[in-house]
């Protein structure tokens, strides 16, 4: 689990990895636990906390360590939980490598797909694909998106169900996933044979809220 600097849950300074500073000064902590970063100045946790936070004036990125992976599982397993993810888009190179991030911004739904459907079984193939797509476009109401079907949008992406599988960790999160060959975004190729074609055909998408 991640998110920005919340401090209100008992959650051990040791299950805190601290993923990203905006001060150049304080980079260097990044990949450390609070309680690494506590033992260093040799302060009490909450108070180098509130420190941080000061000396970074921001929201320091965090990672929390309080999930059960049975529990995991047992969501999984539920007909009625589709699958997406709250990460950034990031890249293994440039920028984006000064600062850390949570491993599923590169490795969500292929370690659903490897892990979950290929290795442990929780649920099947066509049954993650589901929930991967139609689910979450029907209870979003994403007009014509999650479906192949004539008059849709033309979002497809083509996978080997045997290699698929995520590579990122949270000592290195940087890493991209693995056996995903090509992608289509609204009818042109952006992937092909794993490389990036340069093509950005993407549109942003509004549900039923949108304020007009």
């Amino acid at each position: 689990m991640s998110g920005r600097t919340c401090f209100c849950c008992p959650v051990h300074s040791d299950r805190i990895l601290l993923t990203g500073f905006r001060s150049e000064k304080l980079k260097p902590l990044t990949g450390k636990t609070l309680a690494e970063v506590a033992k260093m100045r040799g302060t009490d946790p909450t108070d180098t906390v509130m420190d941080l936070i000061l000396e970074d004036q921001s929201r320091i990125g965090t990672t929390y360590f309080m999930m059960s992976e049975e529990n995991i599982k047992k969501q999984i397993a539920q007909p009625w939980v589709s699958f997406g993810s709250d990460a950034a888009s990031m890249s293994a190179e440039g920028a984006s490598l000064k600062s850390s991030t949570h491993p599923r911004a590169y490795g969500c739904f292929a370690r659903l797909l490897g892990k979950y459907v290929r290795e442990e079984k929780v649920i099947s193939l066509a049954e993650a694909i589901r929930r991967l797509t139609s689910v979450p476009a029907t209870t979003l109401e994403l007009a014509r998106r999650g479906l192949l079907k004539k008059g849709y949008f033309a979002d497809v992406v083509v996978f080997d169900p045997q290699t698929i599988a995520d590579k990122a960790t949270f000592e290195n999160p940087h890493q991209y996933a693995v056996g995903v060959k090509h992608v289509f975004v609204n009818g042109v190729q952006t992937l092909k044979d794993g490389e990036h074609t340069n093509a950005k055909p993407g549109r942003a998408l509004y549900g039923p809220g949108k304020v007009k």
